[in-house]
Order: structure tokens, then C-alpha cells, then sequence
């Protein structure tokens, strides 16, 4: 559900209308009801089944399977205004999905937005879902992906300064990324093999120097390394072109160094139906790409397609690994 004040719920509301979601899936809302019920339009023929197991959802079109985590008082059920309250149910049904994904009760988990400091206020510090999931999984090695048809940007560095960026790379770390990148569009997207491309930290990928030295010094020893592995991936490219190649159909996904280098792109082409995808991780998370917009919650605005899109995404990934047996291959058979 995600927070409960922002338009998670709205977004949950009109994404579950759509009788093609259920077509493909059979979708399981974590949440509240009185939240989601604020959201319904009189012109939406939704109505509640709540259910305690995955496995009671009967996946009817105009219903929506809600397994109630949290009852919360009126008070704490205002758009718009978040109340610490409304962090800790977040958490909780992120929780409870975790915790049955990691059963193997659902085939995946999608997230609508949550609050980075509601989250902190309710007792976990932690900056956004990433890292909590990765935590509570136990995954070390762990990539943020944001992905669109057009786009796909794996990042190296995520939530820093722009200022400590070139102090957080390393070799290890982009080895790191292009390794978990490499493996999830494989086993996730069905990539048999994987063309990625790396881009500089620098303007033209460091003119040989001139503009800086980390070209030389940390990412074209990686890609060497990685080269060596076995990995299909090439660069480092310029910044300001490596974008539009791929884009255009030469890569099937870009490592970024950094957050704005990668995300600016991909949201000036996919602003409206980008994805975030947790790589590396044991289950299937998917995301919407976008924030709570308290501005605009409980207004009917919101619009509902980064969900869909994280929908269809999480589906076509479960069925990715069911085709590969669950296995841990870079390559599927």
C-alpha cells in the first residue's frame, strides 16, 4: 500500500479497475481498508474481499483481495498529511509481503511510494525500500534498476551527494553491478545474453585524462575484470551520447554511475510508466518510480501507470524464473 497519506491507495484503486491486470495475475493488496476505501469513485465497481492467505484470492475482476495488515483510526487516515502512525502500517505490509515472498506464498512483491522519514520515525533507519529489503533478505550484493521499453539504467551509486560520488566508486563496486545486472537480465528479463554498456563518470568518458582520471584509474580496470569473467559489456562511453544508443536498440541496459546521470534520461523517456526493480534479491520487488505526491493525494489525479507497468514487470519476472526453474544461472537453458 505504501503510505497510507500519499496516493498509493489511490493508485492501487484505479490500477486494480483495470480488468487487464487481472488477466495476467492474481493481485493480493497489503494494506488498509479504510484507506483504500477513501479512493473509490462512484463511477469504480470495485468492492473488498478480505482474505488472510494469498491462496483465498479468487483474482475476480472489480474485486479487490485485501489482506487487512492494519486497521487505523480516521485521524491517521488524512491524504495528504502523513502521521507517524501511517509509517509503521507502511512498514508492516511491507513486512508481511516480504515475509510471505520469502515463503514462496506470492510470486513477487510491487511497492507503492513510502515516506523516507516516516519510515525513520517509525523505528527503522533506513533511506527507502532498497536497502530495508535487502537487509531483511539477507542480500549483500544488490542493484537499484530503473527500467522503461525503451530504457534500462543499472546504478553504481545511488542516494549520496553528488560531491562524494567519485570517492564511492571502486572497482569492486561496478564489478558488482555489471555481475548482478548481468545475472537478472538473464534470469529476470530472459536476455540469453546481455548487452550492456558502462558510462564514464566524466564528460566524454575523460578525454584521455584531461577531465578527470577515474575512467582510467577504476572503471576501465572493472570492465577489463569483468571482460575476463565473461560479461558482454562494453565502455566506458560518454555520458551525454551512451543514452541515446541504447535507447535506440543497441544495449539492453546502461550502467550509470551515479543517480541524476542515469535517472534523467530515463525519466525524460519513461516519466509516467518507469519501474524501480530491486536486482539481486532473492524475490521478485518491483516498484512504482514516483513518491507519495502528498500534494495531489486524495484528489483523483494521480495516475495509476508506473504501477501497472511495476505490475506487468513483476509478472513477466516470476515468469522469467519459473521458465529457468528458480535456478541461480547467469543464463537460462
Amino acid at each position: 500500500m505504501g503510505d497510507p497519506a500519499g496516493v498509493g491507495p489511490e493508485i492501487i484503486i484505479k490500477a486494480l479497475s483495470d480488468p487487464a491486470i487481472h488477466e495476467i495475475c492474481r493481485p493480493v493488496v497489503f494494506g488498509d481498508r479504510g484507506a483504500l476505501a477513501l479512493c473509490l469513485r462512484t463511477d469504480e465497481p470495485c468492492s473488498f474481499q478480505e482474505i488472510s492467505h494469498p491462496s483465498e484470492a479468487s483474482g475476480i475482476s472489480g474485486q479487490i483481495d485485501l489482506i487487512p495488515v492494519c486497521r487505523m483510526d480516521g485521524d491517521c487516515l488524512v491524504p495528504g498529511f502523513p502521521r507517524v502512525e501511517g509509517g509503521a502500517a507502511m512498514v508492516d505490509c511491507i513486512l508481511a509481503a516480504l515475509d510471505m515472498a520469502l515463503q514462496g506464498e506470492i510470486a513477487a512483491m510491487v511497492t507503492c511510494p513510502i515516506s523516507k522519514v516516516l519510515m525513520q520515525q517509525a523505528g527503522h533507519a533506513y533511506e527507502g525500500h532498497t536497502r530495508f529489503i535487502a537487509d531483511r533478505t539477507g542480500t549483500q550484493d544488490y542493484v537499484m534498476m530503473l527500467a522503461g521499453e525503451k530504457l534500462r539504467v543499472a546504478l553504481v551509486t545511488i542516494h549520496c551527494a553528488l560531491k562524494d560520488v567519485p570517492a564511492l566508486l571502486s572497482k569492486e563496486s561496478i564489478l558488482k553491478t555489471i555481475a548482478v545486472t548481468s545475472k537478472a537480465l538473464a534470469q529476470d528479463f530472459g536476455l540469453k545474453s546481455p548487452r550492456m554498456a558502462v558510462a564514464g563518470l566524466n564528460p566524454h568518458a575523460g578525454e584521455a585524462g584531461l577531465f578527470g582520471k577515474e575512467e582510467a584509474e577504476i572503471i576501465e580496470p572493472a570492465l577489463k575484470e569483468a571482460r575476463q569473467k565473461g560479461y558482454p559489456v562494453q565502455g566506458p562511453f560518454p555520458p551525454d551520447t551512451i543514452f541515446h544508443r541504447a535507447a535506440s536498440g543497441h544495449f539492453d541496459a546502461v550502467i550509470a554511475m551515479y543517480h541524476d546521470q542515469g535517472l534523467i534520461p530515463l525519466k525524460l523517456l519513461h516519466f509516467s510508466d518507469a519501474v524501480n526493480v530491486t536486482l539481486g534479491l532473492p524475490i521478485i520487488r518491483t516498484s512504482v518510480d514516483h513518491g507519495t505526491a502528498y500534494d495531489i493525494a486524495g484528489k483523483g489525479v494521480a495516475d495509476p501507470s508506473s504501477l501497472k507497468a511495476a505490475v506487468r514487470m513483476a509478472v513477466m519476472m516470476a515468469r522469467n524464473r519459473e521458465r529457468c526453474g528458480g535456478t541461480d544461472k547467469r543464463v537460462c537453458p
